[in-house]
């Protein structure tokens, strides 16, 4: 099975942040986070999946797409 680490969710919400023109101190406050922890988080190639809907709502991003479309091309290419 191939691994998904080209995907890093932490370097996507910075990336969106960065296209909105938003800090990280204020995606914290949208998503009831501390701001020290939520700077963890950025760093991090994986995070939980409600947290992920927090900020796919409050960005109106849907980060889970960059997982399907993962899905999607390693099923085709397998022949499922």
């Amino acid at each position: 099975m191939q691994e998904t680490t080209h995907i890093h969710i932490g370097q996507l919400i910075l990336k969106k942040l960065k296209e909105e023109e938003r800090s990280i101190a204020w995606l914290a406050r949208q998503t009831h986070c501390e701001y020290s922890n939520f700077c963890k988080i950025l760093k991090k190639q994986f995070i939980d999946s409600e947290l992920l809907l927090r900020i796919s709502l409050v960005l109106k991003y849907d980060f889970f797409s960059h997982f399907s479309q993962f899905i999607a091309e390693n099923t085709t290419k397998c022949g499922k």
